[in-house]
């Protein structure tokens, strides 16, 4: 629960004037000391209003907040960034991003150094290095673990005197008045070792985790499916026996292997080098089978006492408190194995003071305080007033933060950088696009007629050209956002700047920068589609064509509106068929939608998780994959399958480029736009950088607090007239009565 500070720092006053009040009775003029005290009993500090204790205002406590209830603490399940947001600061897996270097880079985490991959044939001979893609049978990951490592105290590494368990087991009654994990008192650790790695890949394979991961994983990690049909017999088995918890320790898989107390292996049955990015997440962090064993006792799950709700990790923080409807507290890891602040970064970074904490040991804030603000306003305003340290930009709240330039740059106004307020952008490494269900016979074609082929291409390539992204930005996101030319963000390699990155289709160059065609070229190339100014010839009425989509809400009717405006421009009457977002899942999945928006944020910084979403094998309709336009090309899929495989670099780059073109000249997408964001924070806050792939990077952020507890005083002082204004009529009212009063006792005297 927020704690609310009394608005005076003289404490002693109040008691003080209870004992008056008592002393004074019916007193009329109780009411007036009254209000003068409460006036005058605000002219300490804190602020008035100020929501947090001021020994945290000014101490290295990071304050932020949180509009959505985070489902899944466990890191077998969850997989959604406000979830993230709090177990990534918890949980460690074995590698992380380096937090400056751009491109994003991979580095050690609890890892002693990269893992070493072995690469072998079918029969089983160790390959080199850079042996061809299509000679790798089974790639291993060998990774060693630093020794020394600790997990947070936590109630299930307790033990007794006599080396026993203290909380296991647990009967029913044992629960009594425990309803949260502060309740046990008596905690414990131990040294994080391989096993618990080992132990956690066998928990995304076990059923009834239901994890998200375990489709992709089951493609390649050896014996993952096998190991997923054993332990869901074991769990029966258990269950059968009365036994909550299925203890996975004993089941082996046959991919993943302990060689020593600190060293594990990963064996996949392909090449796969983008696995290496999955050890960066949390699906790959350690679990103690401890901690799972003591949250699936007995009634455990009824007092949300599981690791949905706390996480068990040996980060730089631990969650502390877990009151969705209200907080959210992670305080320091007092077992932390410790870490120092990156000393390689670029000139630009050394010029905004991102290395000034250069080789400093880590984490720099004691905790962090994430209130529950369910609306923008009022975070908006208790950012402004100093009582959130960093802030994103509402869109009501966008023109009072930013102007946009002449160039179209972002700047701040004259009231943010008062404040000092800074502010900082990156382009997202995500997209947003319209799209074409390529089996739908109008928009996508007859596969066995080429001719029909080109008249649905070129009607695809019209619309492209008519619906102004530019103009989307603009109007929807605050100009927060960049047109897309294809599939991949900047930052992704394969992504071109400049001329040679331009989708020609849609674009031509001049005057050094993208110009989008003219609406006279789309309107012939649509005639060239056999519909003359947007009429079909079959009915001699506009072309009719459907839009799915689940918006709703009054906010998504203008954007709806603007779709159909934007297809009107060609003659086209665009048909807006809106549904709940099951229905519309379901058309999906089943292709009978025509024109459908979707969106893609990158799991790892690699071109594959963004070209792939057109590779088609992962056709949603026929293989239920992420590849909704059902786009499929024979060469793209071969140059696909060739470009996963391939290190980065000038041959890779060359059959990206070629890819590119292909889904430029046939346009499944109207590409749509990268989203740019944009945060604030204040003054105090440093270190702050965008990071587009880490999650875990509140340790590398400090907090000013002396500096915050100042401003928090100048930018909150209260307006006190209205009182004192109050209080004066008060006493002018009051003194008929206090005349009476008077009156009264002198009667009674006589």
């Amino acid at each position: 629960m927020i704690r609310l500070e009394s608005p005076c720092t003289e404490t002693d006053k109040l008691p003080e004037s209870r004992t008056l009040f008592k002393r004074l009775g019916h007193n009329p003029f109780r009411l007036l000391l009254l209000l003068a005290l409460l006036v005058l009993g605000g002219c300490g500090d804190p602020p008035w209003n100020d929501p947090w204790p001021s020994e945290d205002v000014s101490g290295s406590v990071f304050f932020s907040s949180f509009a959505e209830r985070p489902k899944y603490l466990d890191p077998a399940r969850s997989y959604s960034s406000n979830e993230w947001a709090f177990i990534s600061q918890v949980y460690e897996p074995p590698l992380q991003y380096h937090y400056l270097k751009r491109p994003y880079e991979l580095v050690p985490l609890t890892a002693d150094g990269m893992p070493e991959v072995r690469r072998y044939d079918a029969a089983g001979r160790l390959l080199p290095a850079d042996a061809p893609a299509d000679q790798v049978a089974t790639t291993e990951y060998l990774i060693h673990i630093r020794p020394g490592i600790r997990y947070q105290p936590h109630p299930a590494f307790a033990r007794t005197a006599d080396g026993s368990y203290r909380y296991w087991p647990l009967r029913e009654e044992d629960l009594a008045e425990r309803y949260t994990l502060a309740d046990f008192p008596e905690t414990g650790t131990r040294e994080l070792v391989a096993a618990d790695y080992a132990y956690q890949i066998k928990r995304l394979a076990f059923p009834p985790n239901h994890s998200p991961l375990a489709g992709l994983l089951a493609e390649h990690i050896e014996g993952f499916a096998a190991f997923a049909k054993a332990a869901a017999e074991q769990a029966r088995r258990d269950r059968a026996a009365g036994r909550l918890w299925t203890d996975l320790r004993p089941l082996q898989m046959e991919g993943v292997r302990v060689i020593d107390r600190y060293t594990y292996s990963i064996r996949l049955k392909d090449s796969y080098p983008q696995f290496i990015y999955w050890l960066a997440t949390n699906f790959f962090a350690p679990m103690p089978w401890e901690a799972e064993r003591f949250h699936a006792q007995p009634g455990m799950t009824e007092r949300n006492i599981t690791l949905n709700w706390y996480p068990v990790g040996t980060g730089p923080f631990m969650l502390t408190e877990n009151n969705p409807n209200l907080r959210m507290v992670l305080e320091r890891n007092p077992n932390f194995h410790g870490e120092r602040y990156p000393a390689e970064g670029s000139e630009a970074d050394r010029a905004r003071g991102l290395l000034d904490d250069a080789g400093k040991p880590m984490p720099f804030i004691d905790k962090e305080v994430y209130a529950l603000e369910k609306e923008a306003i009022p975070r908006w305003n208790k950012f402004l007033q100093g009582y959130y340290d960093s802030s994103g930009i509402a869109s009501d709240s966008f023109d009072q933060a930013v102007q946009l330039a002449a160039d179209g740059d972002a700047r701040l106004t004259p009231e943010m950088r008062e404040k000092g307020i800074a502010l900082d952008t990156a382009v997202e490494t995500s997209i947003y696009y319209m799209g074409f269900n390529m089996r739908d016979p109008m928009v996508g074609g007859d596969p066995d007629d080429p001719a029909d082929q080109e008249r649905a291409r070129k009607l695809r390539q019209a619309i492209a050209i008519a619906v102004d992204w530019e103009e989307f930005i603009a109007i929807f996101n605050n100009g927060r956002g960049l047109p897309a030319h294809g599939p991949l963000p900047p930052g992704i390699f394969g992504y071109r700047e400049g001329r040679e990155g331009i989708n020609p289709v849609v674009y031509r160059w001049q005057d050094g920068k993208p110009v989008r065609r003219s609406i006279e070229e789309a309107k012939r190339l649509l005639a060239e589609a056999g519909y003359p100014d947007g009429i079909d010839p079959l009915t001699g009425n506009a072309l009719v064509l459907y839009y799915d989509t689940a918006l709703s809400g009054p906010g998504s009717k203008s954007i709806l509106q603007w779709y159909v405006n934007q297809f009107r421009k060609l003659g086209i009457s665009l048909v807006v068929r809106a549904t709940d977002y099951n229905r519309f899942q379901e058309k999906m999945l089943k292709g009978t939608a025509q024109i459908f928006s979707w969106g893609w944020n990158a799991d790892y910084p690699d071109p594959e998780n963004f070209l792939f979403l057109l590779y088609g094998p992962n056709s949603k309709v026929e293989h239920h994959g992420e590849n909704a336009a059902n786009f499929a090309n024979a060469e793209f899929d071969a140059l696909f399958e060739r470009m996963k495989n391939l290190p980065n670099g000038a041959e890779r780059q060359q059959v990206i480029d070629r890819m590119v073109a292909i889904l430029q000249t046939e346009s499944p997408w109207l590409f749509g736009y990268y989203p740019k964001a944009f945060s604030l924070h204040h003054v105090w806050y440093h270190n702050a950088l965008p990071h587009l792939m880490a999650n875990n990077t509140l340790k590398y952020k400090r907090i000013g607090g002396a500096l915050r507890a100042r401003r928090q005083k100048e930018w909150n002082q209260p307006v006190t007239w209205p009182l004192w204004t109050l209080l004066g009529l008060l006493v002018l009212s009051a003194v008929p009565a206090i005349r009476d009063y008077r009156a009264r006792e002198r009667r009674r005297a006589r």
